[in-house]
């Protein structure tokens, strides 16, 4: 069984994959729009990445507000959510994504990637570390019990 991994933004969304034990989470690409309402292309190519991955559950990154409100971009999210659902028949699970994307960028400053090249990359890896913080919550969900 795989898992992909969304970081649905404004104008991009980032894509990850679990490899098969569910282990670990892997980049796989960014997909980009011209506008934030077009999701229809979006959409095709995720669906084309479940098919290709054969993946039986999404992981999209919710976006609360430090203070754990949610604003405009979790409404847009959820009706994402639903649109995902609808087109690929899968289950997906909202997951806090709060700081992923921080995280991210302090990831490529440690790793020397240079600030002109950190927004070709920071959706991917925000992508990976939404699916990884779901995985290792699978992971030690599973050793509790």
């Amino acid at each position: 069984m795989r898992i992909l991994g969304l970081d649905f933004g404004s104008r991009t969304v980032g894509v990850a994959v679990s490899d098969e034990l569910m282990l670990t989470a892997q980049g796989v690409e960014i997909i980009r729009r011209k506008s934030p309402n077009k999701l229809r292309r979006t959409l095709a190519r995720i669906e084309e990445l479940v098919i290709s991955y054969n993946v039986e559950k999404i992981v999209l990154g919710y976006p609360k507000h430090m203070n754990n409100t949610e604003g405009e971009r979790c409404r847009l999210t959820i009706d994402f959510k639903e649109k995902l659902e609808y087109r690929t028949e899968l289950p997906v699970v909202l997951w806090d994504e709060r700081l992923t994307t921080a995280a991210a960028k302090d990831i490529m400053i440690e790793s020397g990637i240079r600030r002109e090249s950190r927004g070709e990359y920071v959706d991917e890896l925000a992508a990976m570390l939404i699916l990884q913080g779901y995985l290792d919550f699978l992971h030690n969900s599973k050793e509790e019990l």
